[in-house]
């Protein structure tokens, strides 16, 4: 494996076992079919535990991403309001998932190489874009910056509630930026691997644990 960094304010794993609800959340001009997507995917379903995973494919305006996972998740949390939830997000989906764990602040959240300013990151993705993994196009007009700068959570309630997995050696994003941003949380340090997280197989145990699962 990478070597890494384990930091960890104190207990790591999550109690209770798996959240009644689990949202995977893709990175940018990614999809329900990307690797990682297909990886918890598949642990979900060696598990028997499919039935509470969630990975929509998230449309390319930060606005409607989020509401259509608000919509899903509050349609459930109203029909059963003691819903666990955890939220898992690479890349840009590690934003959204980070303002959702705000607006649901008992919400558990795994972040996998996420973006910290994405309005600043993506200043140069405006125009119609190919979808990987995927034969779609997207289009990211300049509005969505606004809209990611202004659905930005700056700081954490609870940071103990964040699972952070940086990667040294992140092409894409700092990661220092990243430590940075989620102090206080549990992190595991990567001191190298890439953006894509090729090593994630060898990271499954870490994120396990995190979700509760045995």
């Amino acid at each position: 494996m990478t070597p890494f960094n384990f930091n960890s304010p104190g207990a790591f794993a999550r109690t209770g076992g798996v959240a009644d609800l689990v949202v995977y959340l893709h990175g940018f001009r990614s999809s329900s079919k990307s690797v990682k997507a297909q990886r918890v995917i598949d642990m979900f379903s060696q598990a028997g535990l499919s039935s509470h995973l969630w990975v929509p494919d998230l449309p390319a305006s930060p606005a409607q991403a989020l509401a259509l996972v608000e919509q899903q998740v509050n349609t459930r949390l109203e029909s059963q309001p003691n819903t666990s939830l955890t939220f898992i997000g690479s890349s840009l989906g590690g934003f959204y998932a980070t303002v959702l764990g705000e607006l649901h602040t008992h919400a558990t959240v795994v972040l996998l190489n996420p973006a910290i300013k994405p309005y600043d990151d993506l200043q140069d993705q405006i125009g119609k874009k190919k979808v990987y993994f995927s034969e779609e196009e997207i289009e990211f007009v300049p509005a969505y910056l606004g809209d990611l700068k202004a659905m930005e959570q700056t700081s954490l309630i609870d940071p103990q509630r964040y699972f952070l997995v940086a990667a040294r050696d992140d092409e894409v994003l700092n990661c220092d930026t990243m430590l940075a941003r989620y102090k206080g949380a549990h992190q595991l340090h990567l001191l190298g691997s890439d953006h894509a997280l090729s090593d994630f197989d060898e990271i499954l145990p870490f994120v396990k644990l995190a979700l509760g699962m045995s």
